[in-house]
């Protein structure tokens, strides 16, 4: 067992983890430890390099308030310049003093003797610290198909989330399984690539067209020189983004009609964009705008037109050392299959890690036991001084960072509280736990998850007992003010 005894320990290097070291700091908190598996930080941006991935919100709001960056190139910045902005983040708060990468965590449990979180390294270290604080994402346990021969096939496999920058798409005769965003971003560029592209689709997902532009070298200089005008910039995709979130998932049952006009607008675009009918027709989603994530992209849609490029919706047979069968027979021949098939969020990766509370309750089990729940989408009974940031009813928002930095006000609350008492643990209520819950539960039943015709969507965002908890179902300045004014009774602090 390790004899430093540490304030924090935080589990993932994405910016959810980086946000949570900053918050500490700032809180005088400086004995911690950054873990990841990977090796280096900056998460789902340093994990994923697959050719076509920007981010499908603005950057200008995909991005900490507290730390702009005006040097985006595009409204909807290319993936390597996330990377990069992480790697900016990390440097100037000086967060790479705290990481320990290549490094895989068993498990975590809390000792009621000494009050402090032991937390079990793969190859049998231990690290004791009086916080954990779990910052894994919701995205972090790659989802393979369980498809009949899928071990059997002889070509290579590539899955967009352990993509290999090495191997050339060139002239290759490559298949795509999976039409999420994922696929949205990469299915284009491999289409320039290939000779021939297969594209499996299960679900079709909306598609809206996408306004984007660069930011020209004069553009970004104004923005460095003068930090307001890329805050009004900012402002103005902030209340878009919320407001759009708002009106087509939380308050759907006043908004029908608006939600009518988005389907209108896609459908318009596919109409636009794809020329042969059967393919517009097997494109279009069977489902209500906002049951699954959607997406922007002037490129997918006429992608299709290729004469090299072909969309199977009859679903997958098998696969056999050659190529993929479909349910109605029809073989194609392959050398390449790409997975964009997305991540096991409900089964892996909540909680990614396995985390033992206070009576040794299992946080996995009770969770799936007793619905998923977690007062403010962070904390939770029985765990003394344990935060989860990708927790059920934390996510705020389309912007990761809306959700990330209503965490960070909710700690500098709650553990300013816990300095001024001179107090050791904080642990939420079973009342202020179970009363959050039901007003989740609550506001749920105006949302387009209960409302909308969602039985289709095969979205990630519901769970196997059809629940949607994922979601804070509120606006992000609701959510904002309710981080800086909770009941600070709701914990018990000793």
């Amino acid at each position: 067992m390790s004899t430093e005894q540490l304030d924090a320990v935080i589990v993932g290097a994405g910016f959810g983890g980086m946000g949570a070291a900053i918050q500490l700091n700032r809180l005088g908190y400086d004995k911690l430890a950054i873990i990841d598996r990977e090796d280096d930080l900056g998460g789902t941006w340093h994990v994923n390099h697959y050719p076509g991935l920007t981010v499908d919100v603005p950057s200008t709001t995909y991005s900490y308030w507290f730390e702009p960056n005006p040097y985006w190139s595009r409204l909807y910045a290319p993936g390597v310049e996330l990377k990069r902005y992480a790697e900016h983040v990390a440097d100037k708060y000086d967060l790479r003093r705290y990481l320990r990468l290549n490094t895989t965590v068993d498990g975590a449990r809390w000792d009621e003797d000494t009050k402090h979180w032991v937390i079990t390294l793969a190859g049998g270290e231990t690290l004791t610290a009086q916080f954990l604080i779990a910052a894994t994402g919701y995205l972090c346990q790659p989802r393979t198909p369980d498809i009949p021969g899928i071990d059997t096939f002889e070509g290579r496999v590539l899955h967009a989330a352990r993509w290999d920058d090495s191997y050339s798409m060139r002239g290759r005769r490559a298949a795509v399984i999976g039409t999420g965003s994922t696929g949205v971003q990469l299915i284009p560029e491999l289409a320039k690539e290939t000779s021939e592209l297969t594209v499996y689709q299960r679900t079709p997902i909306w598609v809206m067209p996408k306004l984007d532009f660069g930011f020209a070298p004069a553009v970004q200089r104004a923005f460095d020189r003068a930090p307001l005008t890329q805050r009004v910039l900012r402002r103005s995709t902030d209340n878009f983004t919320d407001l759009l979130v708002l009106i087509a998932m939380w308050k759907y049952r006043y908004f029908k009609p608006v939600s009518r006009v988005v389907g209108y607008i896609a459908a318009l675009h596919r109409f636009v964009s794809v020329r042969d009918k059967n393919t517009r027709r097997a494109l279009k989603p069977n489902y209500t705008y906002g049951c699954k994530r959607p997406t922007l992209s002037n490129t997918y849609y006429r992608t299709f037109n290729q004469p090299d490029v072909h969309l199977e919706t009859a679903g997958i047979e098998r696969i056999e050392p050659d190529g993929v069968v479909g349910r109605d027979g029809t073989k194609r021949v392959i050398d390449t299959l790409v997975l964009a098939t997305g991540f096991d969020v409900w089964n892996s990766n909540l909680p990614a890690i396995e985390v033992i509370g206070r009576d040794g309750r299992n946080l996995g089990k009770w969770w799936r036991e007793n619905k998923f729940q977690a007062y403010e989408g962070l904390s939770v009974p029985a765990f003394p001084n344990f935060l989860s940031l990708s927790s059920p009813y934390a996510w705020v928002g389309m912007s990761w960072f809306d959700t990330v930095e209503c965490q960070m006000r909710h700690m500098n609350r709650l553990f300013t509280e816990l300095q001024s008492r001179g107090a050791n643990t904080f642990e939420v209520t079973e009342q202020a736990n179970a009363r959050f819950l039901d007003r989740m539960t609550d506001l749920l039943e105006d949302s387009v998850f209960v409302l909308g015709s969602c039985a289709g969507s095969r979205s990630y965002w519901f769970n196997e007992s059809g629940e949607a908890p994922l979601f804070r179902p509120t606006s992000i300045r609701s959510a904002v003010r309710e981080q800086d004014r909770f009941p600070l009774t709701d914990y018990a602090i000793a």
